[in-house]
C-alpha cells in the first residue's frame, strides 16, 4: 500500500458490503475504473457481518469471515490505502485522511457505515465496547477469551444483532453473566413468532433480559436510567442502533436529522452530483440500517458510478418490500421469519451457513475466480 495520491478520479471510502458487491459487479462486467482510483479502508480486510456471531461462537475462524481487499483492488487496478476518512469538504471535493492528509477527488463513493451511540453520561467506571467496527470489537473479544472476560457483561440493544451477540457470548464466555437491555420490546417491529422464540431462547440459555429499559448513564459501575440503578456491570457492549460518523454533518452535504447523508433514488447525494452514498451512511427512504440493504445498494451503485464515469444514464434503486430475518443461535441452528412463517433449528442453521458461505465465495476473489 502506498501513500495517497494528490488527486483521484474516483475515491471509494470504506469497504462495506455495498462496495464489495460493486467490486464483484465490475469484475464480472470486465469494467476497470480510471487510473488513479483508490479504496480507503482502515485495514486490509472487509469483515462479513452475517458470520460475526458464528465467529464469536466458535463456529468459524477469523479467516472464514474476512475478505482480503488487496486481490480485488489489484484485479481492478485500484490502489488500496490503509487509512480512515476524518473529514470531507464536499464544496471543494476534498477528503481528509487520518494519516495521509488531504486527497481531492472527482467522484466519491461513501460506504463507511455507522457506529452505535454511547450513553449520554459515562464516568468511565464501566468499560464501553462498541460492536462496530468489528475488527476492534474482535480484538477485545480475543482478550476476553484469554482469561480477561468481564464477570458482568451487558449488551445494550434489542435488535437482531443484540440477540445473536448475546447467544454467541453466552457460549464463548460461560463464566460471564450476560445481560441484555432493550430500550423497547425485544425485536420490536419483527413478527410476533420471531420475538417469542428469540425471547425464550435467550432465557433458556441463561441470558438475563430486560425490555423497555433505557440506559442513559453509566455511573460508579452501575447502568442507570436517570437516577434509577439498573445493574452493576463491568463492561457494556453497544449494539443499540446506528449513529452517523461525525464528519458526515460537517461535510457540507445535506443530512437527515440523525446525521446520515441524504441521497436520491440513484444513491447520489441530494446536494452534490459528485458524491454517491450507500449502506448505513445513506439516508434513503425505504432503506434500513442493515447489511441486507447495503448489499442491495451495491448493484445499483456499481451501475451508477460506472454510468457517471462513462457518460451513461443513472438508474434508480428500488428497495425490497420485506427483508429476510435470519438469526444465528450460536449452536449451529438459526431462527428465521419470512413470508409469514417463523422457523428454527439446525436445518435453518445449515441454510444460513450456505447463504453466508455463498456470499464469501462470490465476493472473495480467490474463491470466485
Amino acid at each position: 500500500m502506498k501513500d495517497a495520491p494528490i488527486n483521484s478520479p474516483l475515491v471509494l471510502a470504506g469497504a462495506g458490503h455495498a462496495h464489495l458487491v460493486l467490486f464483484r459487479r465490475w469484475l464480472d462486467d470486465g469494467f476497470r475504473p480510471p487510473a488513479g482510483t483508490v479504496l480507503i479502508n482502515p485495514g486490509p480486510d472487509a469483515w462479513y457481518s452475517g458470520m460475526m456471531p458464528g465467529l464469536l461462537a466458535g463456529r468459524y475462524t477469523a479467516a472464514d469471515c474476512a475478505i482480503a481487499l488487496a486481490p480485488l483492488c489489484q484485479a481492478l487496478g485500484i490502489e488500496l490505502i490503509d487509512d480512515s476518512v476524518v473529514a470531507l469538504n464536499a464544496a471543494g471535493n476534498v477528503i481528509t485522511l487520518a494519516k495521509a492528509g488531504a486527497l481531492s477527488y472527482q467522484t466519491l463513493s461513501i460506504n463507511t457505515g455507522s457506529r452505535p451511540p454511547p450513553p449520554v453520561l459515562n464516568d468511565g467506571s464501566i468499560d464501553l465496547v462498541p460492536a462496530k467496527p468489528f475488527a476492534e470489537f474482535f480484538q477485545r473479544w480475543q482478550l476476553w477469551q484469554r482469561g480477561e472476560a468481564p464477570a458482568r457483561l451487558g449488551i445494550l440493544g434489542g435488535g437482531a444483532a443484540a440477540v445473536e451477540l448475546a447467544l454467541a457470548l453466552r457460549k464463548s464466555l460461560p463464566a460471564s453473566d450476560v445481560h441484555v437491555f432493550s430500550g423497547r420490546a425485544l425485536l420490536e417491529g419483527h413478527a410476533c413468532g420471531l420475538m417469542h422464540r428469540a425471547r425464550n431462547l435467550l432465557l433458556a440459555r441463561g441470558v438475563k433480559l430486560r425490555e423497555d429499559v433505557y440506559i442513559d448513564q453509566l455511573r460508579q459501575g452501575q447502568a442507570m436510567n436517570g437516577e434509577r440503578p439498573l445493574q452493576q456491570l463491568d463492561a457494556l457492549i453497544l449494539v443499540n442502533g446506528a449513529a452517523a460518523q461525525s464528519w458526515y454533518q460537517d461535510s457540507g452535504l445535506m443530512c437527515d436529522q440523525s446525521g446520515f447523508i441524504r441521497v436520491d433514488d440513484t444513491l447520489r447525494s441530494t446536494s452534490s452530483s459528485d458524491v454517491f452514498v450507500a449502506g448505513d451512511s445513506a439516508a434513503h427512504a425505504g432503506s434500513q440500517k442493515s447489511g441486507v440493504y447495503s448489499v442491495r445498494h451495491g448493484a445499483v451503485l456499481a451501475r451508477n458510478i460506472k454510468a457517471k464515469l462513462t457518460g451513461g444514464e443513472l438508474t434508480a434503486y428500488r428497495p425490497q418490500k420485506s427483508a429476510l430475518a435470519l438469526l444465528s443461535t450460536a449452536d449451529g441452528g438459526a431462527l428465521v421469519h419470512y413470508a409469514g412463517f417463523t422457523l428454527s433449528g439446525r436445518l435453518i442453521g445449515k441454510w444460513k451457513n450456505h447463504l453466508d458461505q455463498g456470499f464469501m465465495k462470490k465476493h472473495r476473489l480467490t474463491d470466485a475466480r
